[in-house]
């Protein structure tokens, strides 16, 4: 029996350490059951929308959030261990830069409309979070959409002018006006929320449920 698509709509951002994890746990559901019946869409959220366009150094930026150097240890210590334990291989302290996303968002909308968000989502995130790659910078974005099915040189063209920019950034605020306040958040079939970094096994009880409704 063929099941209906069901929307699976995502917030989240590329230089949140729980979305990556999130999206891992995700991913791991979704290969353990085939036949999920998940449609996905990404959608911008700005964990630090008020970030100058050309981001600032991470390690400063975070000790300053936090309150000094061993805060910002221990936060880390704890993001390596629950990036072992969902199998991501993520060093909080490689990426160098806390950047502006916006233009990440673009290029995750453009992504969509190209049919390779999936994996200029995944691109992204490994980008920042493993290889400790400044998705902030124009060139490097455009090398990953090259990188993932994309004309790296219309790309370019694009992220150097601001199509797009404001819709992005529309989107990011009607996600917060509707209640999005943290990310990664998941709204399932535009009805149900699930927030946070679920393991794959929670993942996969919704999965099995669904498919139970849907027989």
């Amino acid at each position: 029996m063929t099941r209906a698509p069901i929307r699976l709509d995502i917030f989240s951002d590329p230089v949140c350490p729980w979305c990556y994890v999130g999206k891992a746990n995700l991913d791991r559901a979704l290969a353990d059951h085939p036949d999920h019946p998940f449609l996905i869409q990404w959608h911008p959220f700005q964990l630090n929308p008020d970030m100058p366009e050309e981001g600032l150094s991470k390690r400063a930026y975070l000790e300053q959030k936090f309150g000094g150097k061993a805060r910002v240890d221990a936060v880390h210590e704890r993001l390596r261990e629950v990036a072992r334990n969902a199998g991501v291989d993520m060093d909080p302290d490689k990426p160098q830069r806390m950047p502006n996303t916006l233009n990440a968002h673009r290029l995750i909308h453009w992504a969509g409309i190209e049919g390779v968000q999936q994996a200029v989502v995944n691109a992204l995130m490994r980008a920042y979070w493993t290889e400790g790659r400044d998705i902030g910078d124009l060139p490097t974005l455009a090398d990953i959409a090259g990188e993932n099915g994309m004309d790296r040189k219309a790309t370019l063209r694009l992220l150097q002018s601001d199509a797009d920019a404001d819709d992005i950034a529309a989107r990011d605020q009607d996600a917060r006006r509707k209640g999005v306040n943290a990310v990664p958040t998941f709204l399932i079939a535009q009805q149900y929320v699930v927030s946070g970094a679920q393991p794959p096994e929670t993942w996969g009880k919704v999965i099995e449920e669904l498919a139970g409704r849907a027989e």
